[in-house]
């Protein structure tokens, strides 16, 4: 038998990196070279505070919030969006504010982030389809925005548009909804302290298909709700269009609260399935908010404005 010679660079087996490991690191590698190159640099937020909102919730994982979405700009797969969202530049970016206000603005993404100390809030979110997830979101009140807008008397609603570019957005072509996607709020509604603009989630910045720079999260309404990559805010006096209502407005109306008494017309609404649980559990009215928010509907027939 004929013995190799031991070289000096010779390691031992137990510092081998293990298959599993070495591919494992070659896919999170070619994950970040395929983002922009401001998502593959800068991956953590800085000076978040921790709120109290959601403490003792079981968080979903990082991997199933960021790879299980809605973006139809990017695909109608729910995987979609994370395999198509790196052709999203988010730098530059502004947000116009403007409409019924008494100082219109345009921001840069920036000075969007410092009107407001950042803080994390653990969120339960409901998507209209019947799954659920529960988010550590990171941002700030968006009645902090609008405030330095100054409303006037005529505000009554606010209109959200998002960005869209066919080139970098060309599954869009297929989405069959038209764009640039729109969202709205009554005014009370946008101002209550639970609805947030956000720009991270576990603690880093917001990833392209979970609808980076600047989204929206109302907790106690549907996930579409939250419109994503936001452009433009506008307040208006006259409630303004909102997507799916134009695109079906049978199926979704404009305040699309959480609602287990009412079904959407393909689905039950009255149990959810946790992403990560196996069985499905009890829906609850305003996604379990209605201590906060229920005043803001009192009197309202929540069968017909739904």
């Amino acid at each position: 038998m004929t013995l190799l010679p031991r070289h000096r660079y010779s390691l031992p087996w137990s510092m081998v990196t293990p298959k599993s490991v070495y591919l494992s690191r070659r896919r999170v590698l070619a994950s970040l070279l395929a983002l922009p190159p401001a998502a593959a640099a800068a991956q953590r937020l800085e000076n978040v505070r921790r709120s109290g909102y959601g403490q003792g919730e079981k968080l979903t994982p990082y991997e199933a919030v960021t790879g299980y979405n809605n973006f139809y700009e990017f695909g109608t797969g729910k995987e979609d969006p994370a395999r198509h969202a790196s052709s999203l530049r988010t730098r530059p970016w502004t947000v116009r504010v403007d409409g019924e206000v008494h100082k219109p603005r345009t921001y840069d993404i920036d000075q969007v982030l410092r009107l407001a100390p950042l803080e994390e809030r653990i969120y339960r979110h409901r998507c209209v389809e019947g799954w659920s997830m529960v988010v550590p979101w990171i941002g700030f009140p968006l009645a902090e925005l609008l405030k330095q807008a100054e409303p006037t008397s005529n505000a009554r609603f606010v209109a959200f548009e998002s960005f869209y570019d066919p080139h970098q957005m060309p599954l869009a072509a297929w989405a069959g909804i038209p764009f640039p996607y729109v969202e709205g709020l009554r005014l009370d509604e946008a101002m209550h302290p639970l609805t947030l603009l956000v720009a991270g989630l576990y603690g880093e910045i917001l990833p392209n298909q979970n609808g980076a720079p600047l989204r929206l999260i109302v907790p106690w309404k549907y996930g579409f709700k939250g419109i994503k990559s936001i452009v433009r805010i506008r307040l208006v006096k006259n409630q303004p269009p909102t997507t799916w209502n134009m695109a079906n407005s049978r199926e979704y109306g404009f305040y699309s609260n959480v609602n287990p008494h009412v079904d959407h017309p393909r689905w039950s609404q009255a149990k959810e399935r946790r992403i990560g649980e196996l069985f499905k559990r009890d829906t609850l009215l305003f996604n379990g908010y209605g201590n906060e928010v229920a005043h803001l509907y009192a009197g309202m027939d929540l069968r017909k404005y739904y």
